[in-house]
């Protein structure tokens, strides 16, 4: 630095500053919900909750009062076609250390802006009956959404946005975004309607989704055959090799005009992402989003009315890295982030 009048201002400035010292207004809003003095919380320290929110589990037995945001656990893999393990998803995701408290390109803070609690789990019945823990799931969604509070949720395979549809949806069908290598909008299979690779076919004809605000992002491999119901209903469906053609701008436009101005979902299956950056799930598809690609369409979603998310199939134990689970993470703290917006913005009307 030959600026010597700079150096000496920087010195006088920050010289004698800690790292708990923040001198620009935003930030140091930021730092005074981490900082005590010049100490912080070890983030390795102390029972996991997603982002350091409070833990409330006893808020169910509550029925959600005096809470905006419910993050919630969804510990349910019995709906899969391929490999298991995403009923370890929320526990993984919550591990995760380096996520938060600021998203910086949203500008938010939603753990702290407003009354956000870690939830716990989906209280299930039977951890071996697929249709009870649908209907376990419906019951338990439903009192959230009778509380008023907004659900962002972490699975559990992909079969569980059906019934959290089946409460978000109850009075008029919803719109949604869904970012996955896969529509998941198949039939039942082996007698069940229950399985990850269907929600959506039944989350419309339940009336709940309405699949001209749908859209579908990422779509790829070699289950295409199985999607005509995307097609016949009306729904969006962008593939994979599309994107680069498309471009993230475009796709982020067509994504919030499809949606809309009224309530919508988002669903983001951790599938969508190339296994190179995302190895940990049960069925992993080449010629995926790359983790910037993924946030960068989540982030351009700012200002939509989300009232509630998910991201699924994170099945931690096919990634020896973690960094499955780290996606995962940041992807729900961006969720979280979205609704966070929403709330303020249904607030202002």
């Amino acid at each position: 630095m030959t600026n010597n009048k700079k150096l000496e201002a920087l010195r006088a400035k920050y010289g004698a500053a800690s790292g708990g010292d923040i001198f620009d207004p935003e930030f140091k809003r930021v730092a005074d919900t981490v900082f005590s003095g010049e100490r912080r919380k070890w983030p390795f320290a102390e029972p996991a909750t997603f982002c350091g929110a409070p833990y409330r589990p006893e808020a169910y037995s509550e029925k959600f009062k005096d809470l905006d945001i419910a993050l919630i656990g969804v510990p349910m893999d019995l709906g899969v076609t391929n490999r298991a393990g995403a009923r370890l998803g929320p526990r993984a995701v919550r591990a995760v250390e380096r996520v938060g408290p600021y998203e910086h390109v949203l500008r938010r803070m939603p753990v702290s802006s407003l009354r956000v609690a870690d939830v716990g789990d989906v209280p299930f019945r039977s951890r071996y009956s697929l249709e009870s823990c649908h209907e376990d799931l419906e019951a338990y969604y439903n009192l959230v959404l009778d509380a008023g509070v907004v659900p962002v949720s972490c699975g559990g395979d992909h079969s569980i946005t059906g019934s959290i549809l089946k409460a978000i949806g109850r009075k008029k069908p919803v719109a949604m975004i869904h970012i996955d290598a896969h529509c998941d909008t198949s039939g039942p299979y082996e007698g069940s309607k229950f399985h990850h690779g269907g929600p959506f076919r039944k989350a419309v004809l339940d009336g709940v989704l309405d699949p001209e605000r749908v859209i579908q992002i990422g779509i790829r491999g070699g289950a295409e055959y199985l999607w005509e119901f995307s097609y016949d209903s009306g729904m969006t469906v962008i593939h994979g090799e599309e994107i680069p053609k498309i471009g993230i701008e475009a796709i982020i436009k067509q994504a919030r005009a499809v949606a809309g101005d009224g309530p919508v979902y988002v669903t983001f299956d951790i599938d969508s992402l190339d296994p190179a950056f995302a190895p940990g799930t049960g069925t992993p598809e080449v010629g995926g989003l790359t983790t910037r690609e993924a946030l960068e369409i989540l982030r351009g979603l700012k200002g939509l009315d989300v009232v509630g998310a998910d991201i699924v199939e994170v099945a931690p134990q096919y990634d020896a890295t973690t960094n499955t689970a780290q996606a995962g993470a940041q992807v729900m703290f961006t969720l979280l982030s979205l609704v966070d917006i929403a709330i303020e913005e249904r607030r202002k009307k």
